[in-house]
């Protein structure tokens, strides 16, 4: 295949990828739709119960098989909607990865694709995903499915219409096996951090609505109980951590070092960077010593997060000084960091 037929491979993967997720979104909200009913015909035959008289007994006993049958054919329907939309998911992950494979065949020499900030997105993304995939069985997180589906979706969105360019050759500072080492463990615990989050966010939309409350009916029956996603924050985010500070204060100063002659630049994004791994540090810092859990860590763990994404989109969309800005045109960027050198 030539370069271009690659390239036009990868579009279209994208496209197909951004599809399947659109449609797994569909099938994981009628499964969240689904959740509803059981719970509504379960308090509907609570209300009719109530007011039987002893000598109805008889009829009440006759009525609890239709009723067995109602609620196994709701739970069947829920079960359904489930598995097809974890099945629709693999099939958008699998079209993520060939648009991936597409961008980087497509450049001559061969490359990984992260040589702008297009395909780190379309990179971050698919991590973010393929996490969930890994972690779905293990972690129990059905739950989850439709806000990762839909998080993925929208930034795969952003990223097409705002931050696609045709690709190019590396920069001759990009092009070093750092660029795979450095990138792999920042994407990796960019996933993990942004699955922690929203385990956060749902803790505190559980707490606000009330636990209680919550669990007799509709869809945050499904999520978790708080105890299990503080727990399942704490998991996740004491996994990023290390990764993520093997990526920032080990691989990425080495790289620099090799590209700039530094090891550090005070160059906006390693800045943010480094404030994303303190805030973490002290997330993780306050749960082991001081007993910091439930509300008050949910809120620091979605300031790290905040952190997190501003460091790996908008430090490279907006700033004007990074020499790790990969939203503009080639060329520009080129120049830019010859002058800063």
């Amino acid at each position: 295949m030539t370069n271009a037929a690659w390239e036009t491979l990868g579009n279209q993967a994208v496209a197909a990828a951004g599809l399947a997720y659109f449609i797994a979104l569909l099938v994981h909200l009628a499964e969240w739709a689904a959740l509803r009913q059981p719970a509504a015909r379960e308090a509907a035959l609570v209300g009719e119960t109530r007011g039987l008289e002893n000598d109805a007994l008889v009829e009440e006993v006759a009525l609890q098989p239709s009723r067995d049958l109602g609620r196994r054919t709701a739970s069947e329907r829920v079960a359904f909607l489930g598995r097809l939309g974890f099945l629709v998911t693999c099939i958008a992950a699998a079209a993520h990865l060939v648009a991936m494979v597409g961008r980087g065949m497509a450049a001559d020499p061969n490359r990984v694709p992260w040589g702008n900030m297009y395909e780190f997105t379309v990179s971050g993304t698919f991590v973010v995903t393929l996490m969930y995939l890994v972690l779905h069985r293990r972690f129990r997180l059905d739950w989850m499915a439709p806000i990762v589906v839909g998080f993925v979706l929208t930034i795969l969105m952003v990223a097409v219409i705002w931050l696609h360019e045709p690709v190019q050759p590396l920069m001759e500072s990009l092009n070093s096996y750092w660029l795979v080492i450095h990138v792999v463990s920042a994407v990796i615990a960019t996933g993990a951090f942004t699955l922690g989050g929203i385990a956060s966010i749902m803790y505190l939309v559980k707490m606000r609505a009330g636990e209680g409350s919550t669990t007799k009916g509709g869809w945050l029956r499904r999520v978790p109980g708080l105890d299990t996603l503080d727990k399942l924050a704490y998991r996740v985010h004491a996994f990023a951590f290390p990764v993520w500070t093997f990526a920032v204060l080990i691989t990425g100063p080495i790289w620099a070092h090799e590209a700039w002659s530094r090891y550090w630049n005070w160059d906006p994004k390693e800045v943010w960077a480094f404030i994303t791994w303190v805030v973490y540090a002290c997330y993780l810092h306050a749960r082991a010593t001081a007993g910091w859990k439930g509300r008050n860590a949910a809120i620091l763990a979605l300031v790290g997060l905040a952190t997190l994404w501003f460091n790996f989109i908008g430090i490279n969309y907006f700033s004007s000084t990074s020499q790790h800005s990969y939203a503009i045109e080639g060329p520009e960027l080129v120049q830019r960091t010859t002058v800063l050198e």
